[in-house]
């Protein structure tokens, strides 16, 4: 196995990125939990990648920005993408009613930047929602890795933030967290596990926490 940095990994990843994974799998359904609606509102994601999430939402705007080119030539459908740093968006100020950044921190080394930046964009009352991977489960040894187009695994760097210093960050940018809640290995993705010849693992994993999410909401 080899670890690159996210900037390094992802261009080798865009061919397959959309098959869907575990993280990818709990963080959909824990989206869907939270109930943060798009319907006819500007939304913008954050760390796109393929763009495929916004081609099921309802907004009236959907726009996406990530730093991988790759990714974004890979989209196959009509959204708005542009190559874009989430720690410089290049929007103007309250641009969005609803932001999501999902699965993007863990390749960061400080969120308070990206934090700063979402929260720049978001217009009053806005939300904004932002998942990744628990402290807890990459203690566990989860790790976000696919198979390069030689069939090598690769790791893609991760830094972990903890709750408290994701909550304290955004707190800074004059954004108010409305609800935490975590996903766990249940039922809902063992079909995954057992596709992987994986049951053993399952079992050994069921009941972590392998995802965790943030709604968030810009005041002021």
């Amino acid at each position: 196995m080899i670890t690159l940095s996210a900037r390094a990994a992802y261009p080798h990843w865009a061919a397959t990125y959309e098959r869907e994974t575990v993280v990818s799998r709990l963080d959909d359904l824990l989206v869907a939990e939270l109930g943060v609606g798009t319907r006819g509102a500007r939304l913008l994601d954050a760390g796109c990648g393929t763009g495929r999430r916004l081609a099921s939402s309802e907004a009236a705007l959907r726009v996406g920005v990530d730093f991988t080119a790759e990714m974004l030539v890979a989209n196959r459908s009509q959204e708005m993408l542009a190559a874009a740093d989430v720690n410089a968006l290049p929007f103007r100020d309250q641009s969005f009613d609803v932001i999501w950044c999902r699965l993007v921190l863990g390749h960061l080394p400080s969120v308070t930047a990206a934090l700063h930046e979402m929260a720049r964009v978001a217009g009053a009352g806005a939300k904004i929602l932002i998942t990744d991977l628990t402290p807890s489960a990459f203690e566990a040894g989860h790790r976000r890795t696919f198979r390069d187009s030689r069939g090598d695994v690769v790791e893609v760097e991760h830094f972990v933030h903890n709750a408290d210093a994701i909550i304290e960050a955004a707190e800074s940018a004059r954004l108010r967290m409305e609800v935490y809640r975590t996903a766990v290995v249940d039922s809902r993705v063992s079909g995954l596990y057992a596709a992987a010849g994986a049951d053993e693992q399952f079992e050994r994993q069921r009941g972590e926490a392998l995802v965790h999410a943030f709604v968030f909401q810009r005041v002021g």
